[in-house]
């Protein structure tokens, strides 16, 4: 067992751990060990077929990608994940694990798995992105009917939020104390989180993250939506990471921020010594234009997402880049030579952090290798322009399934058992008849 666990175990007085992986949706999968068993063992066993679960709880072809057998994979604590668990009623520390076969061998369809082969890429080359996410979410009342519309909850002041509040100090301080808490749960758990700014929807707010490495960075989003949810319940509210939680409001997401960092000297190769943009940055930005769309199912994982990906809705429908123009997929924002950086806008909310974040450093990097230039930077609204992303999941899939160069650089058997998850959720929903179908059809056709 790893001396610094062993140390944080000790100096926090842990009573039991929660070892956990990120599942293809992003979710927590995993066991509560009690401490003593976790400090005598390694690593913990579970099937494999749990990297198949689709986000309604069904099992994608398991017996394909994980084995007739059910067999298990071997998950090994990453010691620099060990966290305090805040909201737990007793101390209570919670490790992120890696998936591996019984050869140490990672498997290859583990989302992490698939972000450390990206990084790896980049390594190989004397480069080491670096990112920042940017988090929206809406705050919601409590709700038990699924067929309900979503609301906005009620605030200290005993009113629900109407009309549109950006930026607004005082919505953000009607809700005060689940703010404070979640604080203070950050803050516990290590969570580098900057800003909090309330976003233009209803009750929408937005925390943005230190700059850093990808890997960390996907561990604390990862870490964070647990937070955010834990806090609500904490407050009688309930918050939602939905890319399009509400119809007639704006979309959630999650916005990256990249750059890459050369690893001998440090210096930000986007720039050249002069300060002007390199060759590099150019490149970066022309394998984003040219494979996104391809791996829109890991930015855009489900059905509900592409209902924010739409005509003048405050996203984007193309991959077209401009400087600090917020109505491209690709945003260069102003900076100096060090802080050149590039924002995909595209990913909603909904991602799994680790996938999104291998997803456009993937795009990023095989522009940079291949040379690849972008189009002429937007300088008006690309709102108006025609459509360049798939406008469905259906779609989506279909591209990300076709692009040879996507599943040498993410895996080919990652590629296929993603797209099964997706394939079978979109499949599940297709059974379900909805309400704009019984509004419209039922009487009318």
């Amino acid at each position: 067992m790893n001396e610094a666990m062993q140390a944080f175990i000790r100096e926090h007085a842990i009573h039991e751990i929660e070892c956990v992986i990120p599942d293809m949706t992003g979710m927590a999968r995993g066991k509560i060990v009690p401490k003593n068993l976790f400090l005598a063992e390694d690593s913990m066993k579970m099937s494999r077929a749990v990297l198949t679960i689709t986000v309604n709880g069904e099992f994608a072809d398991y017996a394909r990608f994980a084995g007739a057998h059910d067999p298990d994979m071997v998950c090994v604590p990453d010691a620099s994940t060990i966290r305090l668990v805040p909201w737990a009623m007793e101390q209570v520390a919670v490790v992120i694990h890696d998936c591996e076969d019984f050869d140490g061998k990672p498997i290859a369809m583990s989302p992490r798995a698939v972000l450390r082969k990206v990084l790896g890429l980049y390594e190989a080359r004397g480069w080491r992105p670096v990112v920042a996410p940017e988090m929206e979410f809406y705050l919601i009342a409590q709700n038990n009917n699924a067929h309900e519309p979503l609301r906005p909850p009620t605030g200290r002041a005993g009113r629900s939020e109407i009309g549109r509040q950006s930026f607004s100090i005082d919505a953000v301080n009607d809700f005060d104390p689940f703010f404070q808490e979640l604080s203070t749960f950050c803050s516990a758990a290590e969570l580098k989180v900057e800003t909090l700014i309330h976003e233009v929807g209803a009750c929408q707010m937005e925390i943005n993250f230190s700059h850093g490495d990808a890997m960390a960075l996907a561990d604390q989003v990862f870490l964070f939506k647990r937070a955010v949810r834990e806090t609500a319940y904490r407050h009688g509210i309930f918050a939602t990471f939905m890319a399009k939680p509400m119809e007639g409001e704006p979309g959630s997401a999650m916005h990256i921020h990249q750059s890459v960092v050369d690893t001998a000297s440090g210096r930000n190769v986007f720039s050249r010594d002069d300060g002007s943009a390199s060759e590099l940055f150019f490149q970066h930005i022309g394998g984003m234009q040219r494979y996104l769309p391809a791996v829109m199912p890991m930015l855009a994982p489900y059905v509900n997402s592409y209902r924010r990906l739409t005509r003048h809705a405050a996203a984007p429908i193309n991959v077209r880049w401009g400087y600090d123009n917020r109505t491209c997929g690709i945003r260069v924002p102003p900076s100096g030579a060090e802080g050149r950086r590039v924002e995909n806008r595209v990913p909603g909310v909904d991602v799994n952090p680790y996938l999104a974040m291998a997803a456009t450093l993937a795009c990023g990097y095989l522009g940079m290798v291949q040379g690849l230039e972008p189009s002429a930077p937007m300088e008006g609204s690309a709102y108006d322009l025609d459509f360049e992303l798939p406008r469905s999941l259906e779609d989506a899939v279909e591209l990300m399934q076709a692009s040879s160069e996507l599943s040498e650089i993410l895996g080919r058997e990652f590629v296929d058992a993603f797209c099964a998850v997706k394939e079978k959720e979109f499949e599940t929903f297709n059974r379900g008849i909805t309400a704009w179908e019984r509004e419209h059809l039922q009487l009318h056709v």
